[in-house]
């Protein structure tokens, strides 16, 4: 048990420790020279950093985080207090320590490729179970305590900004930063849920017997049986709901075509899936 233990600590401040450095990587090599803002805290931090240019971003974003450790102590998990404690602690250092220029001219192309990189970063971070701190910590102290939440809180703070940079600065750097928020949430999608994405599939077949127990025995999936009838016929039929990973639907169809080469087949995509063995959301 503690073997297992500090083997996934171990894997969750390694993921903490390079989702920072790469996040950092996207503000100090490409946000920072572009006069980009960020969503969250950050976007704060770079909005008082573009006004008072001595303000120092990695200080910024820590001092706004010391708040909101300590009265988020008793309202968060102890693990995830932890894990954000040392996520917060490495994020900060990667944003004072590097210095580092991405060289990209073009605006548009600069954007992506920040919400590219950022993405990979926090979608490391979210699957260490921990944060960076900033307003994951709020979101959850504000749910907890008035009930707000967690997607109200992150979207206040992205109006928040977007709004000062298209008022304070211009309304092309608004909707630069709009771009890289959507292409860094894009990229967190990726990186959390779309490398495991699940297809819900849905079988309509006389051999409805059959195809069960090869889906059973042959690829040991789980299935569902539901009762149905046949709007024209009238005839009574098992439909078979299962749920398989994206690499496994060419097989699924070549079992349920060898048994039944009229069979009725819809494949659906999934958002989460949650369940054993076949699911692929993160336990936070």
């Amino acid at each position: 048990m503690k073997q297992t233990n500090f083997r996934s600590n171990f894997k969750s401040i390694m993921l903490l420790m390079l989702g920072s450095a790469i996040s950092a990587l996207a503000v100090k090599g490409i946000l920072v020279p572009k006069q980009f803002l960020s969503g969250g805290l950050t976007g704060v931090t770079l909005f008082i950093n573009r006004l008072v240019p001595a303000a120092h971003i990695s200080w910024l974003y820590l001092a706004f985080n010391i708040p909101l450790f300590i009265f988020g102590y008793r309202q968060l998990g102890k693990r995830f207090f932890i894990l954000s404690l040392i996520g917060t602690a490495f994020y900060t250092a990667a944003i004072e320590l590097i210095d580092y220029r991405i060289a990209v001219n073009d605006m548009m192309l600069s954007a992506i490729l920040a919400g590219l990189i950022n993405g990979i970063g926090s979608g490391m971070i979210l699957r260490s179970k921990g944060s960076a701190g900033g307003t994951d910590i709020l979101s959850v102290l504000l749910a907890s305590r008035y009930g707000i939440k967690l997607g109200t809180t992150i979207l206040a703070f992205n109006i928040f900004v977007l709004t000062g940079a298209a008022l304070m600065f211009s309304l092309d750097e608004a909707l630069f930063t709009l771009v890289y928020m959507f292409v860094s949430s894009k990229m967190i999608d990726l990186a959390i849920y779309g490398l495991s994405q699940r297809k819900a599939v849905t079988i309509v077949s006389e051999q409805w017997k059959e195809i069960n127990q090869a889906i059973l025995d042959e690829m040991q999936r789980g299935t569902t049986l539901i009762a149905a009838s046949g709007g024209f016929s009238q005839q009574s039929v098992n439909m078979i709901y299962t749920v398989v990973s994206r690499r496994e639907v060419n097989q699924l169809k070549e079992i349920v075509l060898k048994e039944d080469p009229q069979a009725f087949l819809v494949v659906n995509e999934t958002s989460e899936v949650i369940g054993y063995r076949i699911g692929n959301q993160p336990q936070w």
